[in-house]
């Protein structure tokens, strides 16, 4: 287990907020791994949970983007609290998404966070190519780092919005008739992210219109 003081801390949006912490020396880990983390406070020590690195190996710091459900009154919660200086517990790094070749991103919400470092890697490398990401949120306000991805990712980055109810966007959701519209040849290799119904929902739709299970990365 391993102290880590909270260098800054930020929101990046409403109810989303940027964690970066002190990095120790010789850690390792790799785009798409996660952290078992709880905050070194008596009552939360033992409140553990898993979280996405959005920072690079070769960062001099540990960045994590967590949404945050104040109205939960839990881990996240009391994150919302913490300031520069608290002190998190990371418990052990596991593999989640691996990066293993190009292919369709499809995110909701803060399912954007494991591909977030995959994304900086491949964009610092150049190797950035032959993606492309569809990402839904309720709102434009609820979109994590929209510029930056904007940036790494140019027109391969496509936005869905489920509730924004504002004249010229169309309210929609990443379904099976927006996935025959927007995709069309379903012979690629698919990254697939987010809630768990969502997730379950987008794989099932994915693997009946022809998408190779072998090739679904969730």
């Amino acid at each position: 287990m391993q102290r880590l003081k909270i260098r800054n801390t930020h929101y990046i949006t409403h109810d989303v907020k940027s964690f970066v912490l002190e990095k120790p020396k010789g850690f390792k880990y790799t785009p798409g791994q996660s952290a078992h983390i709880s905050i070194n406070l008596p009552d939360w020590k033992d409140q553990i949970r898993p979280f996405t690195f959005t920072s690079l190996q070769h960062w001099d710091y540990l960045e994590f983007i967590i949404k945050i459900y104040e109205e939960h009154n839990g881990v996240t919660a009391q994150l919302g609290k913490l300031k520069t200086g608290d002190e998190l517990l990371l418990h052990d790094v596991y593999g989640t998404i691996h990066y293993k070749g190009p292919g369709i991103f499809i995110a909701g919400g803060t399912g954007i966070t494991p591909f977030i470092a995959i994304f900086r890697a491949l964009f610092e490398s150049g190797n950035l190519r032959n993606l492309a990401l569809l990402y839904s949120n309720k709102t434009t306000d609820d979109i994590i780092l929209h510029e930056e991805l904007t940036k790494m990712l140019g027109p391969a980055y496509a936005n869905v919005f489920t509730q924004e109810g504002v004249i010229g966007f169309r309210e929609r959701r990443i379904d099976r008739k927006f996935l025959i519209e927007t995709i069309g040849d379903f012979n690629s290799r698919f990254y697939v992210c987010g809630p768990q119904v969502f997730t379950e929902e987008i794989c099932n739709a994915l693997i009946s219109l022809g998408a190779d299970p072998e090739f679904l990365i969730i």
